[in-house]
């Protein structure tokens, strides 16, 4: 990428770090992130091989920031999360736990491409913003209701995130367990998870522990 090309994309309102991590979350979506290299992304961002490390620290960072991309770019097709208040404590834990499975089916294949590569999981861990994550919303959830005076005011709100954070980590974890070599072909979208009565057994036995009022 030229100079003047690089000036245009900070015109246009996108920095080129911002171009970096949107070129390797796009090659993380098409081809998946085993095997991608610093080269395959300077490549398709048209720039040489060193400019990345004028943005990022390494190649650990660069792909950290692109897996977070990837999450809210699967977050952004799921609509959106109830309020606290809104309809019935019951639809909206529904709600939330169906957001978490599709959210982990969604980032699947690309987890699996990084499962060699703990560096990057790393990163992508520490790096979150606190109160953006889906589980952090889940939690800020459950304590509104709880306020609302819609769960029981001692209701362990803490362990009822944790127990649904789990079942949607679950099927992910298992599924990347039988991912062997790094370069094995990534699982397929769509990490099995409880189906509809499976889904009303959850959410019931998590308002029973939290007390519904």
């Amino acid at each position: 990428m030229s100079p003047r090309k690089a000036a245009a994309l900070r015109d246009g309102g996108q920095s080129l770090r911002e171009h970096l991590i949107a070129t390797a979350e796009r090659l993380m979506a098409e081809r998946g992130a085993a095997g991608l290299t610093v080269r395959a992304i300077a490549r398709e961002a048209g720039v040489a091989d060193g400019v990345l490390y004028n943005h990022f620290a390494d190649k650990e960072e660069l792909l950290a920031c692109a897996l977070r991309a990837r999450v809210r770019a699967v977050e952004s097709g799921l609509g959106d999360l109830p309020e606290p208040g809104a309809g019935t404590v019951e639809a909206g834990l529904r709600a939330f736990v169906a957001y978490g499975m599709a959210l982990h089916a969604g980032i699947l294949p690309v987890l699996a491409g990084l499962a060699g590569q703990p560096a990057v999981l790393a990163r992508f861990a520490g790096g979150s913003v606190p109160g953006l994550d889906w589980r952090d919303r889940l939690l800020a959830y459950l304590k509104a209701e709880r306020d609302l005076g819609r769960l029981a005011p001692d209701a362990r709100v803490e362990a009822a995130a944790r127990m649904i954070v789990g079942v949607c980590h679950e099927p992910v974890m298992t599924a990347l367990a039988s991912v062997s070599p790094p370069d094995a072909p990534a699982p397929a979208p769509g990490a099995a998870g409880p189906d509809d009565a499976g889904l009303d057994d959850l959410v019931a036995a998590v308002l029973h522990g939290l007390g519904r009022r």
